[in-house]
């Protein structure tokens, strides 16, 4: 049977390269290297008014700040931190809009990114205690180089206050208890560092049905 002419230019045509072998006349091609850096949260999550859960001079108002720091307690400065709490009558908020500052209210959350020297701060009240009496926030962390952000708790101790009691205390050793409490300074702020690895690292909290 006669070939067609497409059946002519099958056999004609020229044999292409090899998949694996680069194109000659050009640069030579080398591989990228890996990606080893980011995410970067700093590009849209931070929203304004993020750090300031209630206006600057609102009655009650606390200022909750610290240092994010890895294993070797250098700074960590592209860290994004969000915190979660009741209001000052410990009640938990469940108010829509919890990024709308202009709209007034109490929402009981606020998220913060950490600046070149790796601290943040939060302006927001003191949480009301919840059934056990203890006073805290749910704290957030999202950092380069975690496979998934970080879950901890910071508890408010105020000057002459004993120390907290609840569940999750009661299960800690004293030197590990203390990376959990947060205590006023000269100036009436409340510090919280947050230590990723090493000597004093933070307590951290695992919920598996999250995973």
């Amino acid at each position: 049977m006669a070939s067609t002419d497409a059946d002519q230019e099958r056999l004609t045509a020229p044999e292409r390269p090899a998949r694996d072998e680069p194109p000659t006349g050009g640069p030579e091609l080398v591989q990228t290297p890996s990606q080893t850096v980011g995410p970067f949260f700093a590009f849209a999550l931070p929203f304004d008014g993020g750090p300031f859960l209630v206006p600057l001079g609102a009655p009650g108002a606390v200022r909750l700040h610290g240092a994010v720091l890895d294993g070797a307690g250098a700074p960590v400065p592209d860290a994004l931190l969000e915190v979660w709490q009741r209001d000052a009558d410990g009640r938990i908020v469940a108010e829509p809009g919890s990024r709308r500052r202009d709209r007034g209210g109490f929402t009981g959350f606020g998220r913060a990114a950490t600046e070149a020297d790796g601290s943040y701060e939060f302006r927001t009240v003191l949480p009301g205690p919840d059934a056990s009496g203890a006073r805290w926030a749910l704290l957030t962390v999202f950092a380069r180089g975690l496979l998934h952000h970080l879950f901890t708790r910071v508890y408010f101790v105020a000057d002459g206050e004993d120390e907290p009691a609840d569940a999750l205390l009661d299960r800690l050793p004293a030197e590990r208890r203390r990376t959990l409490l947060a205590r006023p300074g000269a100036d009436g702020a409340y510090r919280f560092d947050v230590r990723l690895q090493g000597e004093d690292e933070t307590v951290f909290l695992d919920y598996p049905g999250l995973r």
